[in-house]
């Protein structure tokens, strides 16, 4: 087996390494490991079309041999293996491969090994996007090539690879990274860990807040004295997290002393007040908008971007695709695509954001979420109606049917067609699911994009 408990004395070259789940990180990962001189094989139990289709790629470009619609015994015969973040470390096969003492790392941990760039890892349950997007902008410099990568469909491994192939010094990763990317970590160590907050999510797969809890923090169990921790100083369970904590850490927030930025005045400025903008300037909705900067213009500080850069992208940075996304205004009202808001606190964050009446498509396949929590906000947003569909629809319309008028209807198709007819002129019809979108759509670009599609179609 290859002996993974040092990271500097980590080699592959000629040692077999099974690649588990041939996706977008997997793939990348299987061309990491053969561009590295290891004995790469692929397994997915899919049979999907990606899948296919990426297995026939790494067979005839890359001559990598790969195996569909199963997990045989081969993959036992390996030293190492490398797994997507889809695959749970409770599942059978990751069991299996424990029995038989093979080294397990995620896809994260493994490109991790093959650069010594900057690291700024973001996590959290909302915000961790758009805050990657602002961010990546702010380390766009002469001095910083701020590159994206990680959960928003970037593998780490692709852009670690073409750094292999084009090196360059100015490289600073900024990675999105998600709890279930965060199971199998051995030596991941960022140079800034931020963390935007932490609420319900995904305890379908995690079990309880507790579970998810802990593999929101494995993402710095190696941090050392050198690297920073910035957290939200609103979230109570990450101020509990950091009260005892003697890593050197940032508290970001829209009040507090130790923060590097604050708001005064309708302005936001840092300590120094080298920095100083107007909130009328930003062009984000919302207040969890300004607080997403704030977390972004703290860590390009840390890394010491300069401040009229930060100030630029404050006053020019625009909504990212998917996420309180202006889709078209019809008749005086106007749609909004929220497909990423997967969970119970982002439709929060988003109903709260509007002060139009809002007629709210909510929908998709549950991840465990408790829809009541949804009640109290409900009743005291403007939010006058709910068109609920998909695997999730029964239970949306029960549980919030008394506290507003709601539909249930079969797919989304039906509820952008019923939400057209129902709205009013100087209404808002905003689709944030509330949901995971598997139940009919590959991922939430995919029910994004129908959203949209379907908005204009009807309009044309």
């Amino acid at each position: 087996m290859i002996d993974i408990s040092n990271r500097e004395n980590i080699h592959i070259k000629d040692k077999k390494v099974a690649v588990l789940g041939l996706g977008l990180s997997g793939t990348s990962a299987a061309k990491l490991a053969n561009h590295m001189g290891a004995i790469v094989f692929g397994s997915d139990l899919s049979m999907s079309e990606d899948v296919l289709s990426n297995s026939w790629e790494l067979m005839n470009t890359h001559h990598i041999a790969t195996e569909t619609g199963i997990n045989s015994d081969r993959i036992f015969d390996s030293e190492l293996w490398v797994v997507s973040p889809g695959i749970s470390k409770n599942s059978e096969i990751i069991i299996s491969g424990q029995n038989h003492n093979i080294p397990i790392v995620s896809e994260v941990e493994f490109a991790s090994w093959f650069t010594s760039s900057k690291i700024i890892a973001i996590t959290g349950s909302n915000g961790k996007t758009t805050t990657s997007y602002i961010l990546a902008k702010m380390c766009r410099t002469h001095k910083v090539n701020g590159r994206m990568a990680g959960n928003m469909g970037i593998p780490f491994s692709d852009c670690v690879l073409d750094e292999l192939l084009n090196p360059d010094k100015k490289t600073t990763y900024i990675l999105e990274i998600s709890s279930f990317q965060m199971e199998f970590i051995e030596h991941f160590c960022p140079n800034i860990a931020l963390y935007t907050n932490i609420t319900e999510d995904h305890l379908d797969r995690h079990g309880s807040m507790d579970e998810y809890f802990d593999m929101k923090m494995k993402m710095i169990q190696n941090v050392k004295h050198e690297n920073y921790i910035v957290y939200n100083g609103k979230d109570h369970r990450l101020v509990s997290a950091f009260k005892n904590n003697e890593l050197y850490r940032n508290v970001y927030s829209f009040n507090s002393d130790d923060s590097l930025f604050k708001i005064y005045n309708n302005l936001v400025i840092n300590k120094t007040k080298s920095i100083e903008f107007k909130l009328s300037n930003f062009k984000l909705p919302g207040e969890h908008n300004i607080s997403n900067f704030i977390s972004a213009a703290t860590c390009a500080t840390l890394l010491g971007i300069e401040s009229k850069h930060i100030i630029n992208v404050f006053s020019t940075f625009k909504s990212i695709e998917h996420r309180l996304e202006h889709v078209i205004s019809i008749n005086d009202v106007d749609y909004i695509n929220d497909s990423k808001a997967t969970n119970i606190n982002s439709v929060i964050v988003a109903i709260k954001t509007y002060s139009k009446p809002i007629i709210l498509i909510l929908g998709g396949y549950n991840k465990g979420s408790d829809f009541r929590l949804l009640l109290p906000h409900i009743k005291s947003s403007c939010v006058r109606m709910i068109i609920s569909y998909g695997e999730a629809g029964g239970q949306i319309n029960t549980v919030l049917g008394d506290a507003v008028r709601s539909l249930q209807v079969t797919d989304l198709s039906s509820a952008v067609n019923q939400a057209q007819i129902l709205a009013k002129p100087g209404e808002i019809v905003l689709f944030s699911p509330g949901c995971a979108s598997f139940d009919q759509f590959k991922n939430f670009e995919e029910s994004g994009k129908f959203f949209k599609s379907t908005i204009k179609d009807k309009k044309l």
